[in-house]
């Protein structure tokens, strides 16, 4: 059975917080969608804004294979002939295939909200219906505040999806606007209205009660063939229905239909390009497209999903463009090892005498503070040395750092390095924004005549945690370093009571790994 997916992102999604998108983002991502086989993408809401309405005088120019692009609006105000409403000519002049338009289901609302009568209200209903219909336009009928409306009084909650059926709309969408309906309460109403009504239904879930994909889901089950949401579950408050848990679930899981099934491993790229566009960082634990999905620490997980993956996985990450992880961390075993340093291309199977040794030695550092779930490229190095694989490129003699502040307020951070490179000692200084930005710069310059190929990578991110804050200004500090070049990345870890012996370790560890997989003459792996 198919089930159509109506992407309401570049609408609802936009009004989650801290969510702005420029115009050309919107085309961006609609093309995205477009492409990974979503059905309906509606734009905006052409008569609220300036940009919507841009929106939709530059998608005109765009080809899209599959997807409809859809204007949102509202029924007519009760005051104005439906021939005269500001919002109905703006519905029309976007001049978009399918129109989605909502109307007031709940007595609550249309008495204390709109505050017109009930017949008013249902006459609005059913003039914007007809004259979007008239005038050409595939019609989705978006019943505002259905659920609460039905459990208030279910009679006049379905004599306004009546009003939309008679008046000629394409599909009827039961919303669950405030979001509070329980999965057994909405799978009970669903299957009622699919009873009485001969039109298409959709559902349009809001997230919270945490119930949103659960009650897209039951919906579904229960004869709705139309689900609205968001990539990511973007929108306002908690969010709507997130599409990139609902797709997979119907489709892997449930037997229906949702997109070509060529289509369902782009799932996790297009969840994290949508973040990217979106400037917001993804849940590492988001289901099915999260960094952690399919990540495993315990070494009795780990063990037993080597040798059946299913054991610990409720469907193959690679189905859905993920991956399989194995974190290295105090709970380690053997087998998160072997797996760990298999996938870092390392070779530990033939030398597992090592082995112990190395997770003694894991398990102290993470007992110090350090974590290498975020900072594989230490781990790298580390198994490495201690298998006396790593080609030294560097060793530190000293280094000072200054810190000076002036009867102006200027800071200055000088820092000087003695570091010993092929034999030769480098005696450097460089100042910096800060004391860290001055300890790369004056360690780049020791390195630069060796090894030129450092200019190439950039420090991307610096993060610092503190480990116990209890200890106060004494805490022991946990630094994270991003590092990229040309597109790859990877970061690096330090720890020490000392936020520049912290930095310094990363940093070291930073430059380090890329001069190695340099001089490898192997592409450096994203970790």
């Amino acid at each position: 059975m198919n089930v159509t997916l109506f992407d309401t992102t570049l609408r609802d999604g936009s009004q989650s917080e801290n969510i702005s998108f420029s115009v050309e983002d919107k085309l961006h991502i609609a093309h995205k969608l477009d492409e990974f086989g979503i059905h309906y993408i509606e734009g905006g809401w052409p008569g609220s804004n300036p940009k919507d309405m841009l929106f939709f005088q530059k998608v005109r120019e765009e080809k899209f294979r599959h997807a409809r692009i859809v204007a949102f609006g509202s029924t007519k105000h009760a005051r104005n002939s439906v021939e005269k409403d500001p919002n109905i000519k703006a519905l029309l002049d976007a001049q978009t295939q399918a129109v989605s338009v909502f109307g007031k289901t709940w007595i609550y609302h249309v008495e204390q909200a709109l505050r017109v009568t009930r017949k008013q209200n249902l006459d609005m209903i059913r003039e914007s219906v007809a004259y979007l219909k008239k005038h050409g336009r595939e019609v989705i009928f978006d019943a505002e505040h259905f659920f609460d409306g039905f459990k208030d009084n279910a009679d006049y909650a379905m004599a306004c999806l009546k009003a939309a059926e008679s008046a000629g709309a394409d599909v009827l969408v039961l919303c669950d606007t405030n979001g509070g309906t329980l999965t057994h309460d909405l799978a009970g109403i669903v299957k009622s209205v699919h009873k009485a009504v001969k039109s298409p239904l959709g559902i349009h879930a809001h997230n919270d009660s945490d119930l949103a994909v659960a009650n897209s889901i039951a919906a579904v089950m229960n004869g709705v063939v139309h689900v609205q949401g968001t990539i990511n579950g973007y929108g306002e408050r908690c969010g709507n229905a997130n599409l990139c848990s609902i797709i997979p679930n119907l489709q892997l899981k449930a037997g229906y239909r949702c997109i070509p099934d060529e289509n369902i491993s782009k799932l996790t790229a297009i969840s994290h390009y949508v973040s990217e566009i979106s400037n917001l960082i993804l849940n590492n634990t988001t289901p099915f497209t999260g960094k952690s999905a399919f990540a495993h620490k315990g070494g009795i997980h780990v063990s037993a999903v080597m040798r059946k993956p299913d054991s610990y996985e409720h469907i193959q990450p690679e189905k859905v463009g993920n991956k399989r992880r194995v974190l290295i961390s105090d709970l380690a075993g053997k087998s998160n090892i072997l797996f760990k340093s298999s996938e870092l291309g390392l070779d530990l199977a033939s030398d597992k005498e090592r082995i112990p040794e190395i997770i003694k030695q894991l398990k102290e550092m993470e007992h110090e503070g350090y974590e290498f779930e975020a900072a594989e490229s230490s781990l790298e190095l580390l198994i490495k040395r201690m298998k006396q694989e790593y080609p030294n490129f560097f060793t530190l003699q000293g280094f000072r750092i200054l810190n000076e502040k002036d009867e102006n307020n200027e800071i200055r951070s000088e820092a000087t390095v003695r570091a010993v490179v092929d034999g030769q000692e480098e005696h450097t200084a460089a100042e910096g924004v800060g004391p860290v930005n001055a300890l790369d710069k004056a360690l780049r310059k020791a390195l630069i005549k060796f090894y030129p190929e450092i200019e190439e990578m950039k420090l991307t991110d610096y993060k610092v945690r503190v480990i116990n804050a209890r200890a106060a200004t004494s805490a022991k500090v946990r630094v994270l370093i991003e590092s990229s070049t040309n597109g790859k990345t990877w970061s690096t870890v330090g720890v020490s009571e000392n936020i520049i012996e912290a930095s310094w370790q990363a940093l070291t560890d930073s430059i380090s790994y890329f001069l190695m997989k340099r001089h490898q003459h192997k592409p450096l792996e994203t970790s």
